[in-house]
């Protein structure tokens, strides 16, 4: 076992046993990045369905950083739980502070403030929470390095609260069984505010996230896609109706320089990046 192998094993820990879990690196996957002149960029996918972990650039992968937005799939959760937040529908008023973009500046449900994450619902959602109470779920779900900072408001974009992208995928993995200390609903909750796509044969769930700190600019896309591929079975194949639903985790973290100001290009690019390495990916295993 090389050194380069152990280390991804013991840092894919959250993810699965490396002892039954096919590892692979894909580095034809930077020129999806190079094509958009991203030079620090990683991506890290887990296949279900073939008990298998793919990535592109480990070094970034399992690097701590900012979750920025990514976080609020933790808070919603959270809120869930304790009932700080009791459902989907769940309307928080503006609190009067003005952000200047008016999908923000208004009343929102918990559905609404999710998917334009809105910073100033769910600062308020963490203040209902409290740090004490934050602080333990960051412990119990073991989330990322788990330190709060001085600000439950802010933890998530003043660069105190670190998880890794390889991190990030064990969470959103647990998620998606219900395997995380948060009751069943609470996590289909969560799940259902993720779906941002669903056509054809595809369901495409994910949280962005996007923060900056002293040097860049983080990115982010978290989350997982579904798929329903018709394959011819064997005549003995206990499968009858020729289709097969596969699931892949994700996570997607790159960098831009602080000079970068051009924020829709970008909320664009990460996506489509996404789909281009899920696209390679599923083409290249179905096929």
């Amino acid at each position: 076992m090389t050194k380069r192998f152990f280390i991804l094993c013991i840092t894919l820990i959250t993810i699965a046993s490396c002892r039954n879990a096919r590892i692979y690196e894909h580095k034809d996957w930077a020129q999806f990045y190079a094509a958009e002149g991203i030079k620090n960029a990683g991506i890290i996918l887990r296949d279900q369905s073939h008990d298998a972990v793919h990535y592109y650039n480990l070094d970034h992968d399992t690097t701590h950083k900012m979750p920025a937005s990514t976080f609020k799939i933790m808070l919603s959760l959270v809120a869930l739980e304790l009932g700080v937040v009791q459902d989907d529908k769940y309307i928080i008023p503006l609190n009067g502070d003005s952000s200047g973009r008016p999908d923000w500046d208004k009343d929102l449900t918990l559905r609404e403030a999710f998917e334009v994450s809105s910073e100033p619902y769910f600062k308020e959602v963490a203040r209902r929470i409290g740090k004490d109470r934050l602080q333990h779920f960051l412990d119990t779900v073991r989330y990322g390095n788990q330190k709060m900072g001085d600000s439950v408001a802010t933890c998530w974009t003043d660069n105190t609260l670190q998880i890794s992208a390889d991190e990030q995928v064990g969470f959103v993995r647990k998620m998606y069984f219900n395997q995380l200390p948060f009751s069943e609903r609470s996590q289909r909750i969560v799940r259902s505010l993720m779906l941002r796509e669903n056509a054809n044969d595809r369901k495409l769930y994910y949280k962005t996230g996007w923060g900056q700190n002293d040097k860049e600019q983080e990115l982010w896309v978290v989350g997982f896609a579904e798929y329903e591929v018709k394959i011819k079975e064997d005549k003995n194949a206990m499968n009858k109706s020729d289709e097969r639903n596969y699931v892949y985790f994700f996570t997607q973290n790159f960098e831009i320089p602080k000079s970068e100001t051009d924020n829709k290009s970008w909320s664009e690019k990460r996506i489509k990046i996404l789909k281009e390495v899920l696209n390679d990916f599923v083409t290249k295993r179905t096929n």
